[in-house]
């Protein structure tokens, strides 16, 4: 794995000095509540409000300048400076900054790119001066940066978030202030609340590295628009996923947005596939909404990581129990297999009406006694990874009561997994807090519940899966043969190589490629079939017909010289009949090979993440039915190349049906990742499509090879 840089952000987060430059004494001025944040926090460090105008603000003296405030601590230096100063005075105020030794900034102030370009000039120039110096910076137009275990609160926010251990970063002021109220009314607690702003110098992926390293933290939660610098927020986050996690929730499609492709990979691929692929790839847990953010916030910064995928539900009541198994499966998790002398013990003291299998329903009469029972013989079950308790409210059942019985347990097992759902209003009001203070996240519907539960256990299974996986190696690469080929590509002022330099190329690199050979003539196309052996396939060349079959330009079968000469002839009358004076540079020959079981395999280039590699089901119905799966090149192991094959459907042809002997799954394995690497080693591939590559019990071919150069 890439060893990821981390900047020192200590002097932002844990500063032992720090000016609010812009302070006021009148409580409408930003530069008022962000001075009694800092106060009010219990900030131990030395605190120096900076205002000309001013000698005194909430009984501090008021220093002039921060070049005076330089003055007084030299021979230390300034850790933090908090600008709220007007639009016109930041760029000054940074300078003086720069010149006295500043370690950080955080930029309070709007008026930057988000006004046009006028405001990104002197956003440019504002970047300029902290790499100048040295500084680093967090803004500007940000609400500012709360870490509770220094404690400091350098913001405008109304409140300070509960001592606790969630990471949050936000690309969105107004996130971090609702998210922030949302969490006072819950209780929840967080290490640090990061308001990015316009991202000028430090963006998400510099908060991330810092919160993997704080012991405080240990989770991650993110709200991202976009990311500047794809490959660094993929290594960032993915060092960051194998020691806690993190949670994102991304708003809006990728940058790059829809884009006319030629190739298939190209044209499934979507605006937000490499986002997705990304997050996935990395370890990242994505929240679809703000529900979802909220409901994984509260299951990571309580749950422990569950030791599998499967859940078993308690219930009072049947249809809850119905819909959470709904969920549960829907959600790709498994209802667990209880053992019978499980059952057996669960029938010794629940009613004969009681459903002892899963989900275990305890009937509506069920007191808190019942559901203690049922939890503590479920806890001595091998097959349960994680619990889902119910309850609705009935005569018998008190949620306050049964609360108290489920914490008890939690508090006894706290290695187990357990969320529940109290369905109701006042009267489970109580029962929900009793459980959140017992570390047992309480939602109001069971798929609510589930999706936590989900996302929790994929973390568990992501991190575990990846346990010493290396980045696949390939020594037998021959870069310098596809160079020669690129480098004739565009001698003759073309992009998109020729079936038989695309094999070329593919051959270099190991991938099995049919051999593929161009004719400018009948004769020699006749020479090259039987050099290759018969039968043989003849193929139109030329850059400009993609779909060659559909114009005749395919002849396949061919088992005879007069066969390829006859073949040769008619592929160019047909295309001179069909598509008129298109460049053809001749007629490509190629052994035909056996028939195997048809996967696709492809890549195209994304701007932000770089080479995304494509797997799926082969053939001429791909766009159709679109059952593919993507990665990263970057980055690409072994078992994340299984996992991409084990999503597609392309994987039961491939395992073998109605007795067919089972594909060689290493020689697909094999093919993505030297795709890859060629995709890495060869940034100037914009697109290319191995459709199909036929797979055999032994080995395999790629038939047809497109590759698109830039």
């Amino acid at each position: 794995m890439t060893e990821v840089q981390t900047p020192d952000l200590s002097p932002m987060s844990r500063p032992r000095t720090l000016a609010v430059v812009g302070a006021s004494r009148s409580p409408a001025k930003l530069g008022h509540s962000v001075l009694l944040n800092v106060i009010r926090s219990g900030y131990g460090g030395r605190l120096y409000p900076v205002n000309p105008k001013e000698e005194q603000i909430e009984n501090l003296p008021c220093l002039p300048s921060v070049t005076a405030v330089a003055e007084r601590l030299r021979p230390e230096r300034l850790d933090l400076a908090v600008l709220v100063v007007p639009p016109g005075a930041v760029l000054p105020v940074a300078e003086e900054c720069g010149r006295v030794g500043t370690s950080t900034l955080i930029v309070i102030t709007a008026g930057f790119k988000e006004t046009g370009a006028a405001g990104l000039e002197q956003e440019r120039r504002l970047v300029e001066i902290c790499r100048r110096y040295g500084m680093r910076m967090l803004g500007p137009n940000c609400l500012g940066l709360m870490d509770t275990h220094t404690p400091l609160n350098a913001s405008f926010a109304a409140g300070f978030p509960h001592q606790g251990e969630i990471a949050f970063i936000s690309q969105s002021g107004a996130l971090c202030a609702s998210i922030l109220d949302w969490s006072l009314s819950q209780g929840m607690g967080f290490s640090k609340f990061v308001s990015l702003g316009n991202k000028a110098d430090l963006a998400e992926v510099d908060f991330i590295a810092d919160a993997a390293a704080d012991p405080h933290s240990r989770v991650i939660m993110a709200y991202i628009e976009d990311v500047h610098d794809g490959l660094r927020f993929f290594e960032v986050a993915r060092a960051a996923g194998r020691r806690k996690p993190v949670v994102i929730l991304k708003s809006g499609l990728s940058q790059a947005g829809a884009r006319a492709a030629s190739s298939h990979t190209g044209a499934l691929a979507g605006s937000d596939r490499a986002y997705e692929t990304a997050f996935r790839q990395a370890g990242v847990v994505r929240a679809r909404t703000m529900e979802d953010f909220f409901d994984l916030a509260s299951a990571f910064s309580h749950l422990p990581p569950p030791k599998g995928n499967r859940v078993v539900i308690v219930t009072n009541s049947g249809g809850p129990g119905i819909l959470a198994s709904d969920a549960v499966e829907l959600a790709g998790l498994a209802m667990s297999s209880l053992q019978r002398e499980t059952v057996d013990r669960l029938r010794q003291k629940l009613p004969a009406e009681s459903n002892f299998y899963n989900p275990v329903d305890l009937i509506g009469d069920a007191d808190a006694e019942r559901y203690r029972y049922a939890l503590r013989t479920l806890l001595d079950d091998p097959g349960v990874d994680s619990f889902l308790i119910l309850l609705t409210p009935t005569a018998s059942t008190h949620p306050t009561e049964v609360a108290r019985v489920v914490s008890q347990v939690k508090r006894e097992h706290p290695e187990v997994p357990m969320v529940a759902v109290f369905m109701g209003g006042a009267s489970v009001e109580e029962g929900n807090r009793i459980l959140l203070e017992a570390g047992v996240p309480s939602y109001f519907a069971p798929e609510r519940a589930v999706a936590a539960l989900r996302g929790v256990t994929d973390h568990a299974l992501l991190r575990r899966r990846h346990e010493g996986e290396d980045v696949l190696q390939y020594p037998d690469l021959d870069g310098e043969a596809v160079a020669r080929v690129f480098s004739a590509v565009r001698a003759d002022h073309r992009l998109v190589l020729l079936g038989s330099e695309a094999a070329e190329v593919a051959s270099a690199y190991g991938i099995p490629a049919a051999p593929t050979r161009l004719a400018t003539t009948a004769a020699q196309a006749v020479r090259l079939a039987e050099a290759m052996g018969f039968p043989v396939v003849c193929k139109v060349a030329s850059p400009k017909i993609l779909h060659k079959t559909d114009i005749g330009g395919v002849k396949v079968g061919l088992d005879g010289a007069a066969a390829v000469e006859l073949a040769f002839l008619e592929i160019l009358e047909n295309v001179h009949r069909h598509l008129g004076p298109v460049p053809v540079h001749g007629v490509e020959v190629q052994r035909m090979m056996p028939k195997g079981r048809e996967c696709i395999v492809g890549m195209s280039r994304d701007r932000q993440f770089g080479p995304l590699v494509m797997f799926g089901l082969g053939g001429i119905y791909v766009n159709l039915l679109k059952d593919v799966s993507f990665r990263l090149a970057h980055g690409l192991t072994g078992a994340e190349i299984r996992s991409m094959i084990s999503e597609t459907k392309a994987y039961t042809l491939l395992r073998g049906m109605r007795g067919e002997a089972p594909a060689d799954l290493e020689a697909v394995i094999d093919a993505i990742g030297r795709v890859a690497r060629l995709s890495l080693d060869f940034p100037e591939i914009a697109e290319l499509d191995i459709n199909p590559l036929f797979s055999y019990t032994s080995g395999g071919s790629a038939l047809d090879v497109k590759i698109t150069i830039s």
